[in-house]
Parts: structure tokens; sequence; C-alpha cells
């Protein structure tokens, strides 16, 4: 009976520190994205565990979780500062998640063995095609093309089946501004950007009429071009007032040269 009591206390504490740690980091996580701690800002950790209400070990955690996500860097007299972003790092972001979806494309061409395989991918693209069709875009429509959008890209790593290529895409996206709807929801905000969003549903297309054909040259191609559109989506943000406030970490891109003052 005290034996049993033991098993069950250790495994509220544990259940308890996982809580805090998983609360610690999402905590952390949302401030650094929402620009509540700005890009340049040292972060303090005591009153960073009181204001986020855990102890300090879990916060240590989210914070190297952090540093590995691209969203704080390590200083070399200990602790943290808030990283910021040129437009060249978020054009390289862009340019590397590119580059390994395209490879994902290619080897999806080259080893997919039959049409049964793309049906999930035709679905998926086909529930795209509904949502564009609606009457007006709203934020509902936003948000359940953002669902589609990230379903598609899970898919077209899905039929690679490399589970090498899979965790560097994982890797690559966990890079702030990387992800595959990192700068969706400028389009909800800004008219101009939905003829991006339809250029990219057609390359969707593109993509899967490729894959089918065995083309894996195209498939990459397209893949890679794919990401690109996201560019374009930061260029509108930029342009337009207030957008890039829409973007989750926008607030750590730096328009100024690293070098200005």
């Amino acid at each position: 009976m005290s034996s049993s009591r033991t098993i069950d206390g250790e495994q509220r504490q544990q259940h308890a520190a996982q809580s805090q740690r998983l609360r610690a980091l999402l905590s952390l996580r949302e401030l650094v994205l929402d620009g509540e701690l700005r890009h340049g800002e040292r972060v303090s950790e005591i009153p960073l565990a009181t204001r986020l209400g855990v102890s300090r070990t879990p916060l240590r955690l989210a914070l190297a979780q952090l540093e590995h996500e691209g969203l704080l860097d390590a200083l070399p007299t200990g602790g943290y500062v808030v990283r910021s972003f040129t437009l060249a790092d978020v054009g390289d972001a862009i340019a590397v998640r590119g580059a390994l979806e395209g490879a994902a494309a290619r080897i999806a061409a080259e080893r997919i063995t039959g049409p049964r395989e793309l049906e999930a991918m035709y679905g998926c693209v086909a529930q795209l095609d509904a949502v564009l069709r609606a009457d007006g875009l709203g934020i509902s429509e936003f948000a359940r093309y953002v669902e589609l959008n990230e379903r598609f890209h899970a898919l077209l790593v899905e039929l690679a089946r490399s589970d090498v290529l899979r965790d560097a895409i994982a890797h690559a996206c966990a890079k702030p501004f990387a992800s595959p709807s990192a700068f969706v929801q400028v389009q909800a905000v800004l008219p101009e950007s939905h003829d991006i969003l339809r250029a990219a549903q057609e390359q969707h297309h593109e993509i899967l009429a490729a894959i089918e054909a065995g083309d894996g040259g195209r498939a990459e191609w397209v893949a890679r071009r794919h990401a690109q559109l996201a560019r374009g989506n930061l260029d509108v943000a930029l342009a337009g007032h207030g957008a890039l406030e829409q973007v989750p970490g926008g607030a750590l891109i730096n328009l100024r040269p690293r070098d200005a003052s």
C-alpha cells in the first residue's frame, strides 16, 4: 500500500514538473514572438521566472530550447539575449526550407508506386480549392487555408518516406519565419496578397501533378519556387502599414543593417 502511494506521489511530481516545463516554454515563446521581449533585449532569469509563475529550473530548460529554435542567443558571459533577424536571415531561412521541400518532392516522385498513395494529397488540394472558391476570404477561411496548407506540406514530407529528410525539414521549420504558413497571416489583412495565395494553390496542383507523373526534376523546381512565395508575402507585409505585426515573430525582424547603430 505504501509502495503504491509512493509511486503515485512520484507520478504526480513528474506530471507537475512536466507541466511547469511546458508552461515555461509556451509562455516564453509567446513573449518573444509577440514582441513583448524585444530583439536585443537581455533576458533576466529571476524576474522572468516571477513573471511567468514558474521556478528557475523549467525556465532554464525553456531558455535552452528557445536558443535551439533560434529565438535566443546565448551570451559568452552567461544568460541569453533575444535574437534579431535581418531580411537576409529571413530569406535564407525560406531558401533552406525550400531546398529541403524540393528534395522531398523529387524523392516522392521517385518513390511512389501508384496513384493511391496520392489520395490524401489530392483530397487536401481539393479542399483548398473549395476554400478559395468561397465568397470572400474572411478570417475563418484563412484559418482553414492555413490548416490545409500545413497539411499539404506535411503530406509532401510523408510521401518522401525519408526519416532523415523529415527531421531536417522539422528542424528548418522550427526557425522563425521558415514554416510554410509563416507569412500567410498577412494575406488575411491585405487584399493585394490574395494573388500570392492563389498562385500558391496553382503550385500545389503543379507539385502534385509532377509527383504523379514521376517527374522529380519538375517537382523539385516547383517546390523550391513555391517556398519563395513566402518572401513575396513578407514584401507585402513590409509595404502594408501594420501588416508585419500580424506575423508571429515579426517584431524580431530588424529592418536596419546589422552594423547600424
